[in-house]
């Protein structure tokens, strides 16, 4: 049985003359552009085009020195032992554990055992803030920091209105978005960060987020926001490695006031 017969040179030749080469450097145009996307992804947008910066409190906004973050580790482990009956030792190993796979102590105990979170905030962030001193020089830097400033904290507003007052930094910040606005679901649950992008007006690709904590970094980088790290914190151990952590800072006062200037 006979093959079929190649198209002829002519045949092949007037097929591609009607080729539409407009729709071909358009398709072109759109891989070069979603490339250009996926490397800006990568490297986080130019940080003179940041128009909003949302900032974890803890170990974020005053450096892990203060060690504050000690001492409501150990009130928690105080709720856990008065309420759960445990000794100092397995007080611990359950609070450890419900970070691990709740995220936060709260979220452990609310899932676990169904605790009212209201009793438990208020016991653990009443620490003494005496080791928080006003920050002159993160001050200055917030100063000249163009754009909004929003807190986004696994802790409660009053925690974070005590602290922001030791540092005498709260008139930068326009909002603080805490855990009960959260409806108690911490970060880095996917979920609360597009709320609280819908409910603050943030466009992700134009929002920077700073973190002690690298784990709570994916959601936002997933959005489209800028990544910062600041490194150094109680939680060294979390993953640091990889595209979703564009900037890595070991303080924040100078990293904010070297970003350049717009236009």
């Amino acid at each position: 049985m006979a093959g079929l017969a190649p198209p002829s040179v002519s045949a092949t030749c007037s097929a591609a003359s009607r080729i539409d080469k407009g729709a071909v450097l358009r398709h072109i145009s759109v891989m070069e552009g979603d490339s250009s996307a996926a490397s800006a992804r990568r490297a986080g947008r130019p940080l003179d085009e940041i128009e909003t910066w949302i900032f974890d409190l803890d170990n974020t906004l005053y450096p892990a020195s203060c060690r504050l973050f000690t001492e409501i580790e150990q009130r928690m482990a105080a709720f856990i032992m008065a309420e759960l009956r445990l000794d100092h030792e397995r007080a611990h190993a359950l609070r450890r554990h419900f970070y691990t796979n709740h995220g936060t102590t709260l979220r452990g105990l609310m899932n676990e055992y169904g605790t009212e979170p209201t009793h438990f905030l208020d016991y653990v962030h009443e620490i003494d803030l005496s080791a928080v001193r006003a920050d002159a020089a993160l001050d200055a830097a917030l100063t000249r920091l163009p754009g909004r400033k929003l807190v986004f904290t696994n802790a409660t507003r009053r925690h974070a209105e005590r602290v922001l007052a030791r540092l005498e930094l709260g008139h930068h910040f326009t909002e603080i978005h805490d855990i009960v606005a959260c409806d108690y679901r911490p970060k880095p649950d996917p979920a609360i960060y597009a709320d609280f992008v819908r409910r603050h007006g943030v466009e992700p690709d134009r929002a920077a987020m700073v973190e002690d904590m690298a784990k709570n970094l994916p959601p936002a980088a997933a959005l489209g926001m800028t990544t910062i790290w600041v490194t150094g914190g109680p939680h060294a151990q979390d993953d640091g490695h990889g595209d979703h952590i564009h900037h890595r800072i070991d303080a924040l006062a100078p990293f904010l006031a070297a970003v350049p200037r717009r236009g």
